[in-house]
């Protein structure tokens, strides 16, 4: 169907289904694949919900030839290429899976699914490597010009070695947001703050400083009636040496997301929401630094901001090589395992090291780790739900 290693040379449109039909998919993916549709072979054959009105409307109001409240059937109907999954995380695995195994590549939004367990369960279900298909996390904050050129900064060491830095996800969300009955909960969101909110900026805290080593944390209900936290606090140690704070948080009536890193010669500060130009980007040189080298540094090139279409983009282009996407397989974990390491160090009390949580671990079957005040409430929720 498309170019991959086996079969470089049949250019066909790529074939893609998106699979839940609610805002993030109205308002995020759509837009992206119907850009990207206007400038390469790429055509949006299908959509999923199981609510048939909202597929139905969706369909219409995008020109989408198929509306399906069937997984399964529309994998064999349809055969597409490509699936994106815009549905909330505890569907994820079981979703991800059987679009793997009917052939097709698959774009998961973020959360990317409520344990390390199901994270490596899906990718048991990939195809050889080298020749896919593959399912990638939607990361993307850590696309885009800005993200690019300061990554190469840092991996050149221009600015010197990374010592010190902040990650910091501090969103305000009030009592109506947690009315909805799905929301605040493991089984649902798979986590709080942490996980559904802050792991955009640790994502890319990842990308731009490289491997942990160890973490510290402390997690809290403040505010909040809900099964997860509401506020977390972490330490962090890279294997690089360098050590960082992070504060993830939705009691935070100024909203910010910002990462700061302090280098040898260069402080590089990234302020934002929810999604970063070249210009929010800023780096301070230490004395001493010539300002020819600092404006070297201050030239991000093309202005491409960080978003769904970026990061598709260069998913689109690996697909139709047949490589491997970035934040899939293991590069898709790191930030998975990071949450689920500040999870047990929060709930614990201990320090978390990198590659600590495996099987037999609690934390690696669910992110409370099933410790008392922390597991999921005996309260039904209902099924089917639909981001």
């Amino acid at each position: 169907m498309f170019v991959t290693t086996s079969n470089p040379s049949r250019r066909e449109p790529v074939r893609v289904a998106i699979v839940g039909t609610g805002a993030i998919a109205r308002g995020s993916h759509l837009p992206a694949l119907t850009a990207l549709a206007a400038g390469q072979p790429l055509e949006i054959v299908a959509a999923v919900d199981v609510d048939a009105a909202s597929v139905e409307a969706f369909c219409a109001e995008a020109a989408i030839a198929h509306a399906y409240t069937d997984l399964d059937r529309m994998l064999a109907e349809q055969r597409p290429d490509l699936v994106t999954l815009a549905t909330p995380p505890r569907f994820h695995r079981d979703q991800t899976v059987a679009a793997l195994r009917a052939g097709a590549w698959v774009w998961c939004e973020k959360p990317p699914c409520p344990s390390l367990e199901d994270f490596d369960a899906i990718e048991a279900a990939e195809g050889p490597s080298g020749q896919g298909p593959y399912a990638a996390i939607v990361f993307q904050h850590r696309f885009g010009s800005g993200a690019r050129h300061v990554r190469a900064l840092l991996a050149g060491h221009a600015m010197g070695r990374p010592l010190v830095a902040h990650c910091q996800t501090t969103w305000y969300r009030d009592e109506a947001y947690y009315s909805v009955p799905w929301r605040g909960t493991w089984s649902s969101e798979g986590g709080g703050p942490s996980m559904g909110h802050g792991i955009h900026q640790m994502d890319l805290l990842l990308d731009l400083l490289g491997p942990w080593a160890e973490i510290r944390a402390m997690a809290g209900r403040l505010v909040h009636d809900v099964e997860t936290e509401d506020v977390s606090t972490a330490l962090i140690r890279f294997e690089n040496g360098a050590m960082a704070t992070v504060v993830n948080s939705v009691l935070s009536p100024d909203e910010v997301s910002r990462i700061r890193i302090d280098c040898e010669r260069a402080t590089v500060e990234l302020t934002h929401l929810y999604g970063h130009r070249n210009t929010d980007w800023r780096i301070t040189p230490a004395p001493g630094v010539t300002s020819e080298e600092a404006d070297a540094w201050r030239d991000f090139g093309a202005d491409v901001p960080s978003s769904h279409e970026a990061q598709l983009t260069g998913l689109l282009g690996d697909l139709r090589a047949g490589r491997r996407p970035r934040s899939s397989g293991a590069d898709g974990r790191k930030s998975l395992e990071l949450v689920a390491a500040l999870y047990k160090a929060a709930f614990t009390g201990s320090t978390v090291r990198a590659g600590e949580i495996g099987p037999g671990d609690p934390f690696y079957g669910a992110l409370h780790g099933d410790v008392p005040d922390w597991a999921p409430r005996n309260v039904d929720r209902p099924e089917g739900v639909v981001a």
